[in-house]
């Protein structure tokens, strides 16, 4: 039997009423939230999963809380990884309201594909959601928009089931001071500098005095040795001259190859001289290293007037490759060779020795001679040191391609935070902005964050070390 023609049951006009009377009741026993919807910048077709998503448009739309006597879901739970926040709250909007003031601005975004055009006419799962009587953010997990049910034959309202929101890579800019404080997101710093940091080395060389000869022209390293975590001292026996200046002295490099650990190189710091026979080469190791032999060249006895030691007028600052050496040539013999295998990550200071002390200087008292010539480190060769980065853009490392998204930057330290790092930063290297056109020398890179209040880490190596020693050759025993 059909309905009765003279009651009509869900008119526009009572339907209008009806939308009006619940806007009204919002604005009066709401809040006033900020709906955030979520762009989406690269997604994963194959796994149909959002890779990097950004919030950068920010909503205020009244809202009704459903849960009002409190955060409902698992609340907080302590797991072994730290505590686990599992708040939810269920909140109501009016669907004229997001359909007549949010959904058209999300309708004329100008590149459709950052936004789901099929759910742009209605909240979102994914988008999220700032709660400030908490100050947090939500992220809505399901819209239910038939709850009530087809009053007057339509539905008035959504009901957002919304939980806490957990970050991942999202870059959040949505220009709401409070919203954008509550997640930076910091991976990493990048601890920068510019060309007034940075110093050339300058050096000079010390002949060997009057006519002593029996010097060291250079050490050859026989054999590397094996478990050198640290690099050993260098004991060169003591010269017949009988006077300290005489004593030969030198120090070693070490490298790890496949978790193999050598003597890679020794430089020489001062020649000695008064030698009759080739000083003995011993190596005194702190941490159970063995293995490595080394011999002494002595220069003929005509070869005066060689490198005795350096004198550092200036170690330098900002070197994160090895300065090219220039030496002098010697005019009736041989060119020494000074060289460097030590760079400070921190300073980039940069610390010299001779590899060959060279033959047949001649002195005079113009110029140092020899004459070293040392390159300009690279933040000065590079000239950078400009500009301000803007947070949330895009940087880039000039010479390793690497990229990154700025959190925070500042001038005064030089210390630049870092989010969604794509490669790697290459010390040395100028790091550039793609926005403000910043450029800066890379100075060192803490790959981690370390200020989480939650870590343990320090806690759990202070606990183990008194189980097992590593600095020891074999940790698990005696032998």
């Amino acid at each position: 039997m059909a309905l009765n023609p003279f009651f009509l049951n869900g008119t526009s006009t009572e339907q209008n009423l009806i939308q009006d009377l619940i806007n009204e009741q919002l604005k009066i026993y709401g809040i006033e939230v900020i709906y955030i919807p979520r762009k989406y910048l690269k997604t994963d077709n194959i796994l149909r999963e959002v890779q990097t998503s950004k919030f950068d448009d920010n909503f205020l739309i009244e809202a009704y809380i459903n849960t009002y006597e409190g955060y409902s879901g698992a609340g907080d739970i302590m797991t072994k990884f730290g505590m686990s926040l599992k708040d939810e709250v269920t909140l109501t909007i009016s669907k004229e309201r997001f359909e007549e003031f949010i959904a058209p601005i999300l309708e004329s975004i100008s590149n459709p594909s950052l936004i789901a055009n099929e759910l742009t006419t209605r909240p979102r799962e994914g988008d999220l959601i700032y709660f400030p009587l908490g100050s947090r953010l939500f992220e809505i997990k399901f819209v239910e928009h038939e709850k009530p049910f087809y009053q007057l034959g339509k539905t008035y309202v959504y009901e957002l089931q919304c939980e806490l929101f957990e970050y991942e890579d999202e870059i959040m800019d949505t220009t709401v001071a409070e919203v954008d404080e509550l997640i930076k997101n910091v991976t990493s710093t990048l601890y920068l500098m510019d060309y007034n940091d940075a110093q050339r080395a300058f050096v000079n060389a010390n002949l060997t005095p009057g006519d002593a000869s029996g010097f060291v022209r250079k050490i050859n390293l026989l054999d590397d040795g094996y478990g050198y975590k640290q690099a050993p001292i260098v004991s060169i026996s003591t010269s017949p001259v009988g006077i300290e200046t005489a004593n030969a002295k030198a120090f070693a490099i070490t490298t790890s190859i496949l978790g193999s650990n050598s003597i890679l190189d020794i430089l020489i710091t001062n020649t000695g001289y008064g030698y009759t026979e080739p000083p003995l080469v011993t190596f005194i190791s702190s941490d159970g290293g063995s293995g490595a032999i080394a011999t002494c060249i002595l220069s003929e006895s005509d070869d005066y007037k060689a490198i005795q030691n350096l004198t550092i007028l200036n170690s330098g600052t900002g070197y994160f490759s090895l300065p090219g050496i220039g030496v002098s040539e010697s005019e009736l013999g041989v060119t020494g060779i000074i060289t460097s295998y030590i760079i400070d990550s921190t300073s980039g200071i940069v610390t010299f020795g001779i590899k060959d002390s060279g033959t047949k200087y001649i002195p005079n008292s113009g110029e140092p001679i020899p004459k070293i010539n040392i390159s300009d480190p690279e933040a000065i060769f590079n000239n950078t040191g400009i500009g301000t980065y803007q947070f949330n853009e895009t940087i880039v490392g000039e010479t390793s391609g690497a990229t990154a998204i700025v959190k925070d930057w500042d001038i005064n330290t030089k210390e630049l935070k870092i989010s969604i790092k794509s490669g790697e930063f290459i010390f040395g290297e100028t790091i550039i902005g793609d926005d403000s056109g910043a450029r800066w020398t890379l100075k060192r890179h803490d790959l981690y964050e370390t200020d989480d209040p939650y870590a343990q880490n320090d806690v759990i190596e202070e606990a183990a070390d008194t189980i097992l020693d590593f600095s020891e050759t074999n940790p698990f025993g005696d032998y």
